[in-house]
This record gives C-alpha cells, sequence and structure tokens, in this order.
C-alpha cells in the first residue's frame, strides 16, 4: 500500500474489487471499484474493463493514487461534468486513497440529462465501493529483539498488552524477533521494554507500515 506516513495518519482505502449494477430509464450502469497501487493498475483496470465492454457506449472512470498524488477522470464522451467527476466525488467523499473507479454505461434508449446521468454514475460508483469493502488501516511501527530464550517467554507474554503483531520469529543461540505494534504505543511500548530488562535490550527499529489491529 503506498501513502505517505505521520505518527497520527489513517490509511483508508478498499479491501478487494467490487462490482454492482444500477438501473436507470432501462440503461444500465455496471461499476467496479478496486484497491491500487500505482497509476499503472489504475490504467490496467480501465484497460481490462473497456476490453469486456467494448460494446458499450461509455466506460467511465476516476481513480486516485498517493503515489505522485495523482487524480484522474474520464467521461467518455458524455456530457462535461455528468459523469467523471461525480465518480471522482464518490471516492473523494469517502476518504478513500489508491482507488480506481469504472463505471460502464449501456444506453437504454432514453435521454437522463446532465441530472440523471450525475445521480446514475454516482449511484453506480457508491454501489461498487459499497462492494468492494472500505478498510482503515492505522500507522504500525515494526521493531526487532535479540533475546535469550527466558527473555523471550517474559516478553511473549506481554505482547498482548500492546496488541502487537508477531512478524517473525528465529530460533537459534539467542530469538530473534519481529514484532509490529501502533505507532501511537511505541513510546509506552519502548519503556515497558526498557523496564522489563532492565535497560538490557534495546529493540532496533525496522520502518512503519499501514496494517490493521
Amino acid at each position: 500500500m503506498s501513502s505517505e506516513y505521520s505518527s497520527e495518519k489513517l490509511y483508508t482505502t478498499l479491501l478487494g474489487e467490487g462490482t454492482d449494477t444500477y438501473e436507470e430509464k432501462r440503461s444500465e450502469f455496471i461499476g467496479v471499484a478496486t484497491h491500487i497501487d500505482t497509476e499503472t493498475d489504475a490504467l490496467t483496470l480501465i484497460k481490462r474493463i473497456k476490453s469486456e465492454h467494448y460494446d458499450a457506449r461509455h466506460n467511465v472512470y476516476a481513480y486516485v493514487c498517493s503515489s505522485g498524488n495523482v487524480q484522474r477522470y474520464s467521461d467518455d464522451g458524455e456530457p462535461q461534468g455528468t459523469a467523471g467527476i461525480p465518480v471522482l466525488d464518490v471516492i473523494r467523499k469517502s476518504g478513500l486513497e489508491d482507488v480506481c473507479v469504472v463505471v460502464t454505461r449501456y444506453f437504454g434508449g432514453t435521454l437522463l440529462g446532465a441530472g440523471g446521468l450525475v445521480r446514475a454514475y454516482t449511484a453506480a460508483a457508491k454501489m461498487a465501493i459499497d462492494k468492494a469493502g472500505i478498510v482503515t488501516y492505522e500507522n504500525f511501527s515494526e521493531f526487532r529483539m535479540e533475546l535469550s530464550y527466558s527473555d523471550y517467554q517474559k516478553i511473549l507474554a506481554k505482547l498482548p498488552n500492546f496488541n502487537a503483531k508477531i512478524d517473525n520469529t528465529d530460533f537459534g543461540e539467542t530469538v530473534t524477533l519481529d514484532v509490529a505494534l501502533r505507532s501511537a504505543n511505541e513510546e509506552k511500548f519502548l519503556s515497558f521494554v526498557k523496564e522489563l530488562f532492565y535497560d538490557k535490550i534495546q529493540p532496533i527499529f525496522l520502518g512503519k507500515r499501514f496494517d490493521k489491529e
């Protein structure tokens, strides 16, 4: 997942890909929404949907990508401002990052007017996003500790108090333990380790990532 880190920042995106259909006066609007890591991912999705629905009158899209702070949209032949921007607004108002939405329209024979198009594209985008599932990740800090086997048992029993995740454990002459915990708990955790081991063990900071509790 790509985004900028800060100690309090949350990262909200989609769990996966979702598809749903909205109908208005026999026009069919098929929305597809998915998480993306790069702009290339967005372009790949758009190309795929256009290929799958080559016979559709319009394949409208919008996407936001944290990498490069990119936001793009296309009305794909619909009247200006009635399609791409409404889809982009749905993404923005949902607080989502790194997301692409494509809405395919099959014309039903009745003109919907500007207001009708905005409502239809908005509805299809929202439905697809709901099907994909919204998830919010928190900022986690990663640490490594070199421990004796007895010290490993001591801290293992305390990790649940910090909702810490064990990323990796390597058992050799000593135990190498990699853990991750919410960055908001970082200072409390380091202080606890210092007291528990009388300042003899110094957790090594490995980096940050976004993750779920």
